[in-house]
């Protein structure tokens, strides 16, 4: 029999170290030729170290990095394509100490290939390629020095780090995605320009190897977002573009032909049409959505209402076929194929994140790596639903709903759970159902968990993504509340113990929630903007222009910024906040968070803040990840006003 206790008191062997130390994040697999499958393996156990694995076929999975060593690039901050199989043996990376490009062969030790930076992490390369000639890369690069706006470019550098890079595409304020075709003869790269995010627009162009000053753009339409660019075994250019109002997929009709012939470049054609997407938006780098098998087929990644799943397309394109995999979510999506076996790194809401091994033809799965050896007890599992409910200017809005669940308990009869509200960050981006032991940590000791998918999220196609164009802090923050409304009015949860949560973007609207609305009881902000203006004035390269479309253009229209950062409106918090902030972080840096402690401390608002040294933007270290959940845990219990079951560590809430 179930015991009858009160929501939030639940007991749970969900504790936050089996979250923090027994997770590992896994990402950007790749197949070799020999059949072993490599992937990036973060640990927060180890400081957030970022490791380099491999598993042989047949084997057990294996460390290729040396011991120290942290895979990480750091180019637009957020990085990503931070290493590339070029061989079953042979790899390159960048270290995160350095930033420099290193070459590993299996077994070996690394050996530098870029230069020692004049400033430390000067130079930084991410987002590698191998030339058909397997001595030649092409990469990104970032420049960093003095007070000048970093440098972006693309760079063709020697395997073997004999001479120094050549510049091949620079000009624009933006690169990413280097691709050499199979015949080695031309190069396709992405740019963009500020103050355009990459989903907003960004060019395909295409330059012969040899005549890198002959670039040419493909796809260069106003308001296109292009992403991915992938060469098929017959020299065809293929690539996503979003100009029918969904990320689609294209490819030219023909091949390039030889650089010296080629007056014209070929025309495109559309391959899917879709209403959903088949591509993400471009926060890192090495993002694939899109593998050719060996029979000329493709398989994706779609995205439907913000749950992604494995299709299968034509090779001369049509209708999409679903693959029938139990998984909904991709993370940061990376396909790797070799032959008729595809790669990739997946979870679903009763399947922890893994790197899988698919064998199209059979249907056939193989787990390479989970990403904790402890499995989650089914009675523990909370299956998330998909609800809609009606938000500002008569839109509709998303989120899932995970609602408390734990086999050993139940809430007494006629009370209703308190409710958390994540926003998720970006805002550019999605939350997808998928088992999160952290939703999990909450959910099994008597939450509801609503996840939501505010107007601007990704996955529902252009026009919704555009529907935060000059409205951020508004429409964001309306969907948040929105949807705890909506899950009280329909008797799910306590109307009066409603908190919410996010980090980065989503601190912003868990603070603009707490300033300009009065439905919640109780805030965590995470890393969170509490100052518009500021983080225009101080934040990095890539998104130094992401505000004149969020809010406007600045400094010219600095009044709305100050109309919407929480920062300036401390006096109609009439909640409790909870503030979590990295002291190293160079994205919202900490003097954002601690302004807004001292002016809630002026005005009276309870309310408390943990900083954490070594920590960046998102934290990766593991004594940071359970002192985080214990306190918000701790918080909730005395401003919701219910006894956790586990032992805390007390936190200090001033006022």
């Amino acid at each position: 029999m179930a015991e009858v206790a009160p929501y939030g008191s639940w007991r749970s062997p969900i504790e936050p170290d089996v979250i923090a130390k027994g997770g590992r994040r896994l990402g950007f697999p790749a197949l070799a030729a020999d059949g072993a499958v490599w992937w990036l393996e973060g640990r927060a156990a180890e400081g957030g170290r970022s490791a380099l694995m491999r598993r042989p076929a047949g084997g057990e999975p294996e460390e290729v990095t040396p011991p120290g060593a942290n895979v990480r690039t750091r180019v637009h901050e957020y990085g990503g394509g931070a290493w590339k199989l070029l061989g079953p043996e042979l790899v390159v990376y960048v270290d995160f100490a350095d930033q420099r490009a290193y070459r590993l062969e299996l077994g070996g030790e690394p050996v530098a290939i870029t230069p020692e930076p004049e400033e430390p992490a000067g130079m930084r390369h991410a987002d590698f390629e191998l030339c058909p000639d397997g001595k030649t890369l092409f990469c990104v690069r970032e420049l960093h020095g003095g007070d000048a706006e970093p440098r972006n470019e693309i760079v063709m550098l020697p395997l073997e780090g004999s001479k120094p890079a050549e510049v091949v595409a620079a000009g624009h304020d933006f690169y990413s995605s280097p691709r050499v075709s199979p015949d080695g003869l031309w190069l396709a790269f992405l740019c963009w320009d500020h103050p355009n995010m990459p989903w907003d627009e960004t060019e395909l162009w295409v330059t012969p190897v040899r005549d890198p000053g002959s670039a040419r753009p493909l796809a260069a339409g106003k308001g296109e977002s292009v992403f991915a660019p992938a060469w098929d075994r017959h020299d065809r250019l293929r690539f996503v573009s979003d100009r029918d109002g969904w990320w689609n997929l294209y490819r030219t009709v023909a091949d390039f032909g030889a650089p010296d012939a080629a007056e014209d470049l070929p025309p495109v054609e559309q391959l899917s049409a879709e209403r959903a997407d088949l591509g993400h938006p471009q926060w890192l780098f090495g993002g694939s959505t899109h593998v050719e098998l060996d029979d000329g087929s493709l398989v994706v990644v779609r995205t439907e209402n913000a749950t992604e799943q494995l299709y299968a397309l034509h090779a001369g394109g049509g209708a999409l076929r679903d693959l029938g995999l139990p998984f909904t979510s991709f993370g940061w999506p990376v396909l790797s194929v070799q032959g008729g076996k595809v790669a990739f790194a997946a979870s679903s809401p009763r399947d922890a994140p893994a790197i899988v091994v698919l064998d199209v033809a059979s249907g056939e799965t193989e787990t390479a790596r989970t990403a904790s050896d402890d499995t989650v007890e089914p009675g523990l599992l909370s299956e998330p639903r998909a609800i809609e409910f009606p938000s500002g200017d008569g839109d509709v809005a998303h989120a899932f709903y995970y609602p408390p669940t734990n086999a050993d308990f139940v809430g007494p009869e006629g009370e209703r759970p308190p409710l958390i509200v994540i926003s998720h960050g970006g805002p550019t981006s999605h939350a997808t159902p998928e088992l999160s032991e952290e939703y999990l940590f909450w959910t099994s000791r008597g939450f509801g968990v609503a996840d939501v998918n505010y107007r601007g999220s990704s996955g529902y196609g252009r026009a919704y993504r555009d529907k935060l164009q000059g409205t951020w802090g508004i429409v964001d923050t309306e969907d948040c509340v929105a949807a705890a409304r909506f899950l009280a009015q329909t008797g799910e949860v306590d109307g009066k113990r409603l908190a919410i949560r996010g980090g980065s973007a989503g601190g912003y609207a868990t603070l603009c929630a707490l300033v300009f609305h009065d439905e919640f009881a109780a805030g965590a902000s995470y890393y969170g903007v509490a100052d518009a203006e500021a983080l225009a004035r101080d934040t990095h390269k890539f998104e130094s222009r992401y505000l004149d479309g969020l809010i406007g253009p600045y400094p010219e229209r600095a009044d709305l910024y100050r109309e919407r950062s929480p920062i300036h409106f401390v006096e109609r918090i009439r909640a409790a906040v909870i503030l979590f902030q990295g002291l190293e972080d160079e994205i919202v840096p900490p003097n954002q968070a601690e302004t807004m402690v001292a002016a809630m401390k002026a005005n009276g608002v309870p309310h408390a803040y943990l900083a954490f040294e070594g920590e960046q933007h998102g934290f990766r270290r593991s004594e940071t990840q359970i002192r985080c959940l214990e306190a918000e845990l701790y918080f909730y219990g005395k401003v919701l006003g219910f006894e956790p079951a586990d032992d805390l560590q007390p936190v200090e809430i001033e006022s």
